[in-house]
């Protein structure tokens, strides 16, 4: 059976960007237009407003993208099911994770899968870590490295893979707004520090938990998607920033900034792999979740 046409589908209906998702493909935009098109004509149905800048789903496209997950799902554990029987797993996962998780976890993570399931492909997509769960638990991904929230939302299975503290980090260079005695913070220290932070996640709500029990709300130059734009961002001099350790000592601009001596400290942030429970029934998502050692 040719799959093709639901995943052209569900990656146009991800991106709502026709160049972005004929490169997830591996098609051109005209081949991804003309399945559009036939997938269209076959159902009688719009799935896809579209113009010259702007692509959105029809009501028609929004139930069919429920269909088209659930059937490429089902058509996974069909095949995993029988792969099982000739003693082969093979089929795909895919992956979401923070640029510093896929080659901080990555790696260690998928190395001894690889030799044991070389059937298995791997789809790796990066961007905030923010968004993680909220895309396991839409079903656009298989699995994620996330942070473990303050409550783990129902239906969802976590194995931590390590813990790092958050950290405020400053320019080197000195600059006034810079709190001279950060281990002892006052409202007049911090009232007008520019402060660049993630626009949401958990080291948004540390942070913003931090600056509520000191009294003063965050005066905000930057919110930025993702960790390692804030520590460039810092690096540049703009401001000081609330980043992962762990994202910090992984950036090439590590030397350009410096760890403040903040008091009190920001929690511990806890790094791991999620997935939703019922996946944990295909086969192929119960092999590679076995092999993470939970820490």
């Amino acid at each position: 059976m040719d799959m093709r046409p639901l995943k052209q589908f569900l990656a146009l209906a991800d991106t709502l960007h026709f160049s972005r998702a004929s490169e997830l493909c591996h098609v051109s935009p005209s081949t991804l237009s003309r399945t559009i098109r036939q997938l269209e004509e076959t159902l009688d149905a719009p799935l896809f407003v579209r113009d010259n800048r702007h692509v959105a789903l029809t009501r028609q496209g929004q139930r069919f993208q429920q269909y088209a997950r659930e059937a490429l799902h089902q058509w996974e554990l069909l095949r995993h099911a029988l792969g099982s029987q000739a003693g082969e797993l093979a089929g795909e996962i895919s992956i979401y994770c923070s640029v510093t998780a896929s080659y901080s976890f990555l790696y260690d993570l998928l190395s001894d899968v690889r030799q044991r399931h070389p059937r298995i492909e791997l789809k790796l997509h990066t961007g905030d870590p923010a968004e993680s769960m909220g895309r396991v638990l839409a079903g656009e991904e298989d699995m994620a490295i996330t942070p473990r929230p303050r409550s783990m939302p129902a239906g969802l299975a976590f194995k931590s893979l390590t813990r790092s503290p958050l950290v405020f980090i400053a320019p080197m260079a000195q600059a006034e707004w810079i709190p001279a005695t950060p281990d002892s913070p006052s409202i007049e220290q911090w009232r007008n520090v520019p402060m660049i932070l993630s626009e949401a996640g958990l080291s948004r709500e540390y942070a913003d938990t931090w600056f509520r029990a000191l009294g003063v709300p965050p005066s905000i130059y930057a919110q930025v998607a993702g960790h390692e734009a804030i520590v460039s961002m810092v690096g540049l001099g703009f401001g000081i920033g609330v980043v992962p350790r762990i994202v910090l000592d992984n950036s090439p601009l590590a030397q350009r900034v410096r760890v403040l001596p903040v008091k009190p400290e920001l929690p511990h942030y806890d790094v791991g792999l999620c997935v939703l429970h019922r996946q944990l029934k295909s086969p192929l998502i119960q092999a590679l979740w076995d092999e993470v050692e939970e820490r």
